[in-house]
């Protein structure tokens, strides 16, 4: 179970509208859309990269949140990890498609 860390925050989501932080779960940063080919001749290198090395940005971050409470979608939320102030919302599976990923 991971810890709330939001503070009476809105999520903007891009079907549903305006909807409070609670019902997601914070899953860490966007660039998780972005998995390493496990056919790579430094596949176990890419994926010790993806997996266990993150940065601690301070300022504005692009993060997946889950809809847990909801409908269950993906969200990539660009928020302000000083402010918390959410700059902008979007699918993560529009995201992923306009980044060149299949899924």
């Amino acid at each position: 179970m991971h810890s709330p860390i939001y503070i009476d925050m809105i999520i903007n989501h891009p079907i549903l509208g305006p909807r409070d932080a609670a019902e997601f779960t914070y899953l860490g940063d966007a660039s998780l859309l972005n998995r390493p080919d496990w056919q790579a001749a430094d596949a176990a290198d890419q994926f010790y990269e993806y997996l266990y090395l993150r940065d601690n940005p301070a300022g504005e971050h692009r993060e997946l949140w889950y809809h847990e409470q909801g409908d269950r979608s993906w969200l990539v939320v660009t928020r302000n990890t000083l402010t918390h102030e959410i700059s902008s919302v979007e699918l993560a599976s529009d995201v992923a498609r306009a980044q060149g990923n299949k899924k």
